[in-house]
């Protein structure tokens, strides 16, 4: 499994940085870093939206607060 998050200017300042490192945290607390890999690329074209993210091709828009959240709910079901 892929993660993809934007770290164009736009994301970079709605907090991208932020995102991969509690994604980081997170890959490591659940035991998952032969599952999951995070990359990074530049604008997606969603500026408006927040910090972009793909997983598997599917786009979602995050912010910190978020994250933990999109983890438990999108990527630990996909491995399940």
């Amino acid at each position: 499994m892929v993660i993809t998050i934007c770290i164009g200017s736009s994301c970079h300042l709605k907090g991208s940085r932020e995102i991969i490192q509690i994604l980081e945290r997170l890959i490591s607390l659940h035991n998952v870093k032969d599952k999951v890999e995070l990359s990074g690329s530049f604008c997606m074209g969603e500026c408006t939206k927040g910090v972009c993210v793909k997983l598997d091709g599917e786009l979602f828009s995050l912010q910190p607060a978020t994250t933990e959240k999109f983890f438990n709910e999108e990527v630990l079901r996909r491995l399940a």
